[in-house]
């Protein structure tokens, strides 16, 4: 099995359109030999929206996972000092965790994981989906981009014609990007074209 031995500490963000198909990687990883544990930001944690309630994606997560979920500042800290994970996976991640990483905002569970995981030199795979990825948030992809111990997943425009700056992962490339990742370098291409729905 792939990733038979490796801890990966995979965070979900307030994408909601994009949880139930990062449900399956996580599910996928988990079945391929890791051991998956769940972080969330506040607005998973809390927010019921037409993709799905929140209590039903925590139990959901926990079956997957057999773990605790991680959603607290507090419980995040230690991921870091403890050296928790081999791997920190973000996704989706959404425009606005994106902007605070790059911009050494930490205010949130899962923007605690990244930070107390990279201080180890270990890597954080990021998945984007955001609506202003070729907006405001061009930028801080930028700067993601050349950050040391960040990878990204390939992304691409999902709906050029309806939304110009939307950009979203190919959330099927989170293993390979991960595996790589582990191995110190970004998969490639990064930049990839999106059929969208």
């Amino acid at each position: 099995m792939k990733f038979e031995g490796l801890k990966i500490g995979f965070a979900i963000t307030g994408s909601h359109c994009t949880i139930h198909e990062v449900t399956k990687i996580m599910k996928g990883l988990v079945d391929e030999g890791a051991e998956v544990t769940p972080i969330i930001s506040y607005s998973v944690e809390c927010m019921d929206t037409r993709f799905g309630k929140a209590e039903d994606w925590k139990l959901q997560f926990r079956q997957i996972t057999q773990k605790e979920i991680i959603h607290t500042i507090p419980q995040a800290e230690p991921i870091g000092p403890q050296k928790m994970f081999d791997c920190v996976v973000i996704a989706p991640c959404t425009g606005n965790t994106l902007a605070k990483l790059a911009n050494g905002i930490i205010d949130t569970p899962v923007l605690m994981a990244a930070k107390s995981h990279l201080r180890n030199q270990r890597p954080v795979v990021l998945a984007i989906s955001s609506n202003d990825g070729l907006g405001l948030n061009a930028r801080n992809i930028g700067t993601l981009l050349i950050t040391k111990n960040v990878y990204l997943v390939p992304f691409g425009q999902d709906n050029p014609v309806d939304k110009a700056n939307s950009l979203v992962a190919h959330m099927d490339k989170i293993p390979e990007t991960i595996l790589m990742a582990y191995a110190g370098k970004q998969i490639q291409p990064v930049l990839v074209d999106y059929l969208g729905k």
